[in-house]
């Protein structure tokens, strides 16, 4: 993941894609925290983006949960 993601963007994948990106952007933040720890980390604003991005990817599925969003190819009726 080279760059921030977007709300709009993560509206147009559907909850499988969502959970792998959650998990690249987890393992990704450990690894830049494993860097952190032993000085090799070279860009920190990094480590801030992808906080980010989890945080978004979190409110994303919540707002699912709550009926806010649609996954794409559900409609409202189908969630509700």
């Amino acid at each position: 993941m080279a760059t921030s993601l977007k709300a709009h963007e993560l509206d147009e994948l559907n909850d499988v894609d969502l959970e792998a990106r959650l998990r690249e952007a987890k393992e990704e933040l450990f690894n830049l925290r494993f860097q952190a720890a032993t000085g090799q980390l070279e860009s920190h604003g990094r480590l801030h983006l992808v906080k980010k991005d989890i945080a978004r990817i979190y409110t994303v599925v919540r707002e699912r949960e709550l009926g806010i969003r649609v996954a794409p190819g559900a409609s409202k009726n189908e969630e509700a």
